[in-house]
């Protein structure tokens, strides 16, 4: 099989220096696709040209595939898949750009999805309309300790699932990992309503954008499954990164002073083997820059363009997520609960913080 060419927009800095603008999470996609043995990373753009310099030198690319501008890097190498790690609110119009540019087969896109839902949505559409496959780098979802959770969940093991609870990260940026897990565990039904308030009285700007201190979120899912997320000062309410409940039983992930997964059902409590794995997965020093969920998450990229069947990062699944995460603000703009689908074309949280509605305090 020939190889796939692939490239990646936003190849960020150095990423033995990670800071909040940015994880330099290019490293990570092109590290999974030298990974495997169908792709080969051929080109690269970034508007900074010394970071673009730098990744070219650890992957090998040419001089010639080296740019600034992701537009003329589409017409000069026309590489089947592209992977886009630039910030959210500069997502949709590279995404777009590609999926348009009649070049592109497959789009693999950072996280958290947009800077608004209608920017996520335009995404989907365009992509969807121009016959693109559109993927998410959802990456944890291949991570054992979900996985198994889920093969143990199917199973049986503590009944039907009544509810998941998350006490782990923040909702827009983290919330888009954890709540789409919370969607997997829920064989990825749609959210019919959420209902939310938050706290944002220090200021938290990551990625551009801005970040609550503290959430307590609620939504169900159509088929009255609910899901529950508190952060910050009340992430100690759930006892688990993430916690299953069921009719039987609960499966806890990563519980507190304890194994990464275990099983409880009529008071006894039993750990899971998962391998060794962590809820993340980090490189080891030999791997530099990648790590197994962001092989795995790679290899479900290149299986979908090949077999042409949809991927269970597909835009649309993280358009559900969405829909959780920009409902939850409107909630608060709003104070009251929002019935999803949702029309939203701002972001609610930094409205809220652009009007002065919420005025957190800077950190010296």
């Amino acid at each position: 099989m020939s190889q796939h060419t692939v490239a990646i927009v936003g190849t960020g800095p150095d990423p033995a220096n990670p800071t909040v603008s940015g994880f330099a999470m290019g490293y990570r996609h092109a590290e999974a696709y030298r990974n495997h043995e169908d792709c080969r990373v051929a080109a690269c753009a970034d508007v900074v040209p010394e970071n673009a310099e730098a990744f070219a030198d650890e992957f090998g690319i040419s001089e010639g595939n080296v740019f600034e501008d992701y537009e003329a890097m589409l017409a000069a190498v026309e590489p089947e898949i592209v992977s886009v790690c630039v910030p959210p609110a500069i997502h949709a119009d590279i995404v777009v750009g590609c999926a348009e540019s009649g070049a592109v087969r497959a789009i693999h896109c950072e996280k958290p999805m947009a800077d608004t839902l209608e920017n996520a949505r335009r995404m989907v559409e365009v992509c969807d309309r121009e016959g693109v496959g559109l993927t998410f780098n959802r990456q944890r979802r291949f991570g054992r300790p979900f996985t198994e959770a889920k093969r143990l969940l199917d199973d049986g093991a503590i009944g039907d699932l009544e509810r998941v609870e998350i006490g782990w990260g923040d909702f827009y940026d983290t919330g888009a990992h954890t709540i789409d897990l919370a969607g997997m565990f829920n064989d990825d039904r749609p959210a019919e309503w959420v209902i939310a308030q938050l706290d944002y009285r220090t200021e938290d700007v990551r990625f551009g954008a801005h970040q609550e201190n503290q959430i307590w979120a609620q939504w169900r899912y159509e088929n009255g499954v609910y899901g529950v997320m508190s952060t910050g000062e009340g992430s100690d309410f759930v006892d688990a990164a993430l916690a299953l409940r069921g009719t039987g039983g609960t499966i806890r992930i990563d519980a507190p002073d304890g194994p990464m997964l275990e099983v409880e059902r009529d008071g006894e409590r039993e750990s899971v083997n998962v391998g060794g794995e962590t809820m993340h997965a980090a490189p080891t020093e030999e791997e530099r820059f990648g790590s197994v969920f962001q092989d795995r998450s790679i290899a479900a990229v290149v299986r979908s363009l090949e077999t042409g069947d949809p991927s269970e990062l597909r835009g649309e699944i993280g358009l559900q997520t969405a829909e959780v995460i920009f409902g939850g603000y409107e909630s608060v703009r709003r104070r009251a609960r929002i019935d999803l689908p949702v029309e939203v074309e701002d972001n609610p949280l930094e409205a809220l913080v652009e009007s002065g509605e919420l005025s957190p305090r800077t950190q010296d």
